[in-house]
């Protein structure tokens, strides 16, 4: 690195000797990791929620369209006169 003040070059070296102590066995996501995880639990809920309430709106029952209505019963009186 050509623009390497000697400032820079101090604070790397303490960089090093920071990761060198670090165990990686022992990382965790700590306190920040468990609320991230948390509120995303929270907004998963709240959308379950959301979406069993819309669709209990819903009407599943198809209204006849007015051209099939007429054919499916003319078809009925055919069949009974048989």
């Amino acid at each position: 690195m050509p623009d390497m003040t000697p400032s820079t070059s101090l604070a790397m070296t303490h960089f090093v000797t920071i990761a060198k102590e670090l165990d990686k066995d022992k990382v965790t996501p700590g306190v920040l990791g468990f609320i991230v995880f948390a509120v995303m639990g929270l907004a998963v809920w709240a959308l379950m929620k959301s979406m069993n309430r819309h669709m209990g709106k819903v009407d599943f029952e198809e209204a006849p369209e007015a051209g099939t209505e007429a054919e499916t019963s003319a078809a009925g009186t055919k069949a009974e006169k048989g």
